[in-house]
């Protein structure tokens, strides 16, 4: 019966081990995928306060507004979606 506790013994630490590496392994798939959100977001921002300096001083709340004030103009219904070449320019 020994040999077949030690085994059992074996294979749990093994399972342990292999459980903590998915755990490794999650998080470091979390950490790149907030790096690459954030990324984005103060990428957009850049864009948005050099097209628009007077957004610099504004609230977030005001930014807002003066976002969805521009989504409501007619020419912003005229815009694509997706503009080609929009992914990979920079």
């Amino acid at each position: 019966m020994r040999p077949l506790d030690e085994e059992q013994n074996r294979l749990e630490k093994e399972i342990r081990q292999l459980e903590n590496r998915q755990k490794i392994l999650l998080n470091k798939k979390t950490n790149a995928e907030r790096k690459e959100r954030t990324h984005r977001l103060i990428e957009r921002g850049a864009i948005l306060e050099s097209v628009f300096p007077a957004t610099v001083p504004m609230t977030g709340e005001e930014v807002k507004a003066f976002l969805l004030a521009l989504s409501h103009l007619p020419e912003a219904r005229e815009l694509p979606p997706k503009p080609p070449n929009a992914e990979g320019t920079r």
